[in-house]
């Protein structure tokens, strides 16, 4: 299996269907969160809702530059979750982060070994390997965010 191949196996697995690194995946654990569960809040921390909204913020904003476009997101930004005021729009921005998973993954694993080398958009930025491996990364923090998160409101709901 090419490097390419397996970076794409490993995003898929901790955002779609893997069990292997963390025994669970952000499909799994988000399948049952409903809209009021996504958008309690515990303590200081970041809702569910937040989470999932910034990890796909990152992965679209990568995934646009998969396509050809520019990299256009900003840390800044990676928060700025519209309200979630329904079970319909929480739904809209799972369907957005499992439709924007497959697609990274697919385009992902299409890229040539020798791509991972390359400039990822500027120098400042490193590689496509690191900014690959910097979003698999990026998405198992979260998700044992996620996962902690979803206990402790199930927690407090018992």
């Amino acid at each position: 299996m090419s490097s390419v191949s397996q970076l794409a196996k490993r995003f898929g697995e901790v955002m779609l269907d893997g069990l292997w690194i963390a025994n669970t995946n952000f499909k799994d654990q988000l399948k049952d969160v409903t809209w009021e569960q996504a958008n309690t809040k515990i303590a200081n921390l970041n809702t569910i809702a937040m989470l999932t909204f910034h990890i796909d913020y990152y992965i679209a904003g990568i995934l646009n530059v998969f396509e050809g476009g520019e990299l256009e997101i900003k840390d800044k930004y990676s928060f700025d979750l519209p309200a979630i005021e329904s079970q319909e729009q929480w739904e809209e921005l799972l369907n957005k982060l499992w439709k924007d998973s497959e697609k990274f993954a697919t385009l992902l694993e299409q890229f040539p070994d020798s791509k991972m080398n390359e400039v990822f958009v500027d120098e400042k930025y490193g590689t496509y390997l690191r900014n690959i491996d910097g979003m698999i990364e990026h998405a198992y923090y979260h998700l044992g965010q996620i996962t902690l998160i979803k206990k402790l409101i199930l927690s407090k709901n018992e």
